[in-house]
């Protein structure tokens, strides 16, 4: 057995997201999100095919994905309130990472496995901004699923495609803790 980090342990068994809502200025800056990026990119990686990469989100930028959602939400004839809410996402954001899923249709990596791992970018990400003291929470929403969308607002093109939206800040409270799942209930065993 390797040495033990309990305090790590105890991060991980006390995380929280924290809302987007919550999140305020001041954001990391270039030097503390690279930290935050290079933890991230440490995730598991089947093949060291790096199967996704980062763009950065600033807040000169947010206004423009909230206009550009608005209009492929009514384009798509997505309820006005959703497509409203799904907006103010952005329209409320400081600092967004987009992990995109970026596969290699070539490798012998399977997909599923590269899709794994930027889910783990993205859980890493989340984890390295909470744990260095910043609030941040993993979003999606029906703009990173909507491929006119990514191209517009992000420039991406498949087969490359949203994991997630990280948004990063500075908390401006503590939110109580949600009911978590009984493990008990989750785990089976095989004997033989």
């Amino acid at each position: 057995m390797t040495s033990r980090n309990l305090e790590a342990l105890e991060f991980l068994l006390t995380r929280r997201s924290q809302p987007y809502l919550t999140l305020a200025e001041p954001v990391p800056d270039t030097e503390q999100l690279m930290t935050l990026l290079t933890a991230a990119a440490r995730s598991p990686d089947h093949g060291m095919l790096e199967p996704w990469r980062f763009i950065v989100i600033e807040k000169s930028a947010m206004a423009r994905l909230g206009n550009i959602l608005r209009r492929r939400g009514a384009e798509l004839g997505k309820a006005p309130s959703l497509v409203e809410k799904a907006a103010q996402v952005f329209d409320n954001a400081n600092l967004v990472v987009a992990v995109i899923a970026s596969p290699n249709e070539e490798a012998k990596i399977p997909a599923i496995e590269q899709t794994l791992s930027a889910g783990a970018v993205c859980l890493s990400l989340l984890n390295a901004a909470l744990a260095s003291g910043w609030g941040a929470t993993w979003l999606t929403g029906f703009g990173a699923h909507d491929e006119d969308f990514r191209r517009q607002a992000l420039g991406i093109e498949p087969p490359e495609y949203v994991a997630g939206f990280i948004h990063i800040g500075t908390r401006r409270v503590v939110p109580s803790d949600r009911p978590r799942p009984n493990v008990n209930d989750l785990v089976s065993r095989l004997t033989n």
